[in-house]
């Protein structure tokens, strides 16, 4: 059975709150097995019988909306993309490690076209800088808390208009690999 992993936008945020509880809830009313939350931002950890990961990320949002009463981006990976996300580097090891920096991944449902990678690299600033490897962009913060950074506000981003995307901090997703491995094959 294929094991997955949904990463829900704006769960938590705002007035979007919903109890974890309530949320494995919600994964378990759609009959999906092994159902668990990992932190209260929205990370739900799941096995189904279904195979299309496209479908099955509609049927959630659609889910969710319902039931909570506004939409859920949801972004569906298996356990085995997660933990490739985490094991790749895209600024290299030794940026990962210094205290002063913040990584993070954003989820997008589809890869961007060449022209919105290329726009979203140049966006780079002296703290920030993209990088773009197939569904996932990686954001690397230098020097600055990442809510200081001032990128998401900038002209240049905002004339993108990129897809909808939610964003983990990589620690975060190092340690949700490591908590639920991919399944022995």
């Amino acid at each position: 059975m294929p094991h997955y992993i949904a990463f829900l936008r704006g769960i938590n945020l705002g007035n979007r709150r919903v109890k974890m509880e309530v949320l494995r809830a919600h994964f378990d009313a759609l009959k999906f097995a092994a159902v668990e939350t990992f932190i209260a931002s929205g990370n739900v950890i799941f096995s189904s019988r279904a195979t299309d990961p496209d479908q099955l990320a509609t049927t959630i949002a659609t889910h969710l909306e319902r039931s909570l009463g506004y939409p859920v981006d949801t972004f569906l990976r298996t356990r085995s993309e997660v933990s490739a996300i985490a094991d790749l580097h895209p600024f290299g090891s030794a940026v990962i490690e210094d205290p002063g920096h913040t990584l993070h991944v954003g989820f997008f449902a589809r890869e961007l076209t060449p022209e919105q990678a290329r726009g979203l690299l140049a966006c780079r600033s002296p703290h920030d800088e993209f990088r773009v490897q197939g569904r996932e962009f990686y954001w690397l913060c230098r020097g600055l808390k990442s809510h200081e950074s001032k990128i998401w506000a900038s002209a240049e981003l905002r004339a993108l208009r990129l897809p909808s995307s939610t964003m983990r901090n990589h620690t975060t997703i190092r340690k949700l690999v490591a908590l639920y491995p991919p399944p022995v094959a």
